[in-house]
């Protein structure tokens, strides 16, 4: 196990496009990093690096205090898992996990007892005599990950190891990851595009657009404290709720609705975000955030409402119980509300007594 440093990483390619912008990231021994972010954001670039299979244009990466730059792949102490699995297809899976640790001249006892014990962990000994076509995806994933389990590496570097699975197979492999990596406790780095998928395997999200970090933190802290409107429609399923507002003497305008008190004391165009989940429908003669509704998608336990503020579409969330017509209004509790600026796109910081005396306002107003 080791710690892996990325410091100020860049990537430029002939031609002067910059792929990577200057990432500095510090990953703790044994900590689950995911990279997240839409094609083309960089993440496998910077995987790719870390893993040496790109060149390191400028900063440096160190895995357990080495600085790696220079260093052969092979000699980086770290174990990829590959999108395509990347197995062998005329060797047996024994000798897929065998092959690495063969070409390092481990002995042949060694080789045995580690095979043995990662087949074992997978749940794929009665598979060690097949070959790779003759198993299914789920199963030759699990022989990918068994041959870097066997290497019993520093870290594994993660690329996209499940996007080639159906959504059910999706679920119960990203859980077996989980549970795997705390249980060898190695130092992960995983890449995906998938939201879900990056939300519940990481101890820490690294969100990426357009080569530089939008955001680092837990999983639910960037779900409920965004960074920016980038983060706010990338993360959560579905996406938060992004609307243009003004804040006018105290107060939240929609449209020039005044939909409630404002925790913020900025009086410049904002946009406002508010998860699907937080709002609540009331009468249209009564609420001020007019929803119109365009189509429902029905999810068994939940309801999706699909429509309309203004001119910008919102999702709103609700039990599968709860009455709903085409004319709506929203109620937006002022402690759920997320503050942008709309020039930047950057998160506004909410100032404590003005919060305090929103939800105060807001209460006194429902009680009216």
């Amino acid at each position: 196990m080791a710690k892996i440093e990325i410091d100020t990483v860049s990537k430029t390619y002939a031609g002067g496009a910059k792929a990577v912008h200057d990432i500095s990231i510090d990953i703790s021994d044994g900590e689950f990093i995911v990279l997240v972010g839409p094609s083309g954001c960089g993440k496998s670039t910077l995987l790719r690096m870390v893993a040496g299979l790109e060149d390191i244009t400028g900063g440096e990466v160190r895995i357990g205090g080495r600085v790696v730059n220079k260093v052969d792949p092979a000699d980086r102490d770290i174990a990829m898992v590959f999108q395509n699995y990347a197995l062998y297809p005329h060797m047996s899976v024994y000798d897929n996990l065998a092959y690495g640790l063969r070409n390092r001249k481990t002995s042949r006892s060694e080789i045995e007892a580690r095979v043995r014990e990662a087949a074992k962990m997978l749940e794929i000994e009665q598979y060690l005599e097949r070959k790779p076509r003759m198993l299914s995806g789920g199963q030759r994933q699990r022989v990918a990950m068994g041959r870097a389990i066997v290497r019993q590496p520093s870290a594994f570097l993660f690329d996209e190891p499940l996007s080639n699975l159906d959504a059910k197979l999706r679920v119960s492999m990203r859980g077996e990851i989980k549970k795997l990596q705390k249980r060898l406790g190695t130092t992960s780095i995983y890449v995906t595009h998938d939201q879900l998928e990056a939300m519940t395997l990481a101890d820490r999200l690294v969100v990426l657009n357009k080569g530089e970090i939008e955001q680092i933190g837990s999983p639910l802290d960037v779900y409920h404290k965004p960074a920016s409107t980038f983060v706010a429609s990338f993360i959560g399923s579905p996406a938060m709720n992004l609307v243009a507002a003004k804040i006018s003497n105290g107060r939240v305008l929609v449209g020039g609705f005044d939909i409630g008190p404002s925790s913020v004391s900025n009086s410049v165009p904002v946009t406002i975000g508010f998860r699907p989940e937080d709002a609540r429908l009331s009468d249209p003669t009564q609420g001020k955030l007019l929803f119109q509704l365009d189509y429902v998608e029905e999810l068994g336990a939940q309801r999706l409402l699909h429509g309309m503020i203004g001119d910008q579409a919102a999702t709103v969330a609700t039990s599968a119980e709860d009455a709903f017509s085409g004319d709506m209004a929203l109620s937006l509790a002022p402690e759920k509300l997320h503050y942008f600026s709309a020039e930047t796109g950057k998160r506004l910081p909410v100032e404590p007594s003005l919060k305090a005396a929103a939800a105060a306002a807001a209460s006194s107003e429902a009680a009216i």
